[in-house]
């Protein structure tokens, strides 16, 4: 079992690892941590391991078939402004598949890396302070 204190980490398929990591580091804020491109590569952003696994390496042998589709699952990227950085990354070219979405837990949107994989950026609602009113 993974140590409270390790990265958690989550595998991505890629078609092409520096891509990956060029994507990744790039627009997002990670950085990288191991390359063996073109079959690897993970990078990092606070306790996140992503792991970026190319069509070479052993994460992308055959997934079963009952779980080869692509889910909804996706890593969960929190900002502090979603408008600030729907702009900065439309601007480094970037596209979204989704609209922003409002909900009592907050706003997101959803793109896509260059492989097709899901990220979800995600601005929490601001919350009142306990005893604090709406008028304060």
């Amino acid at each position: 079992m993974t140590a409270p204190t390790q990265y958690a980490s989550v595998r991505y398929l890629v078609d092409d690892v520096g891509t990956a990591v060029d994507f990744y580091t790039t627009h997002l804020g990670f950085t990288l941590h191991t390359s063996a491109a073109p079959a690897f590569a993970d990078v990092v952003r606070g306790p996140l391991r992503l792991l970026l696994s190319g069509p070479a390496s052993s994460g992308a042998r055959a997934t079963p078939t009952d779980v080869a589709t692509a889910g909804r699952n996706r890593i969960h990227l929190v900002v502090d402004d979603l408008d600030v950085e729907i702009d900065r990354l439309r601007r480094g070219g970037v596209s979204f598949r989704s609209e922003v979405v409002s909900g009592p837990g907050g706003r997101q949107i959803l793109l896509t890396d260059p492989a097709g994989n899901l990220i979800e950026l995600f601005q929490p609602a601001r919350r009142l302070a306990a005893g604090a009113t709406a008028t304060s």
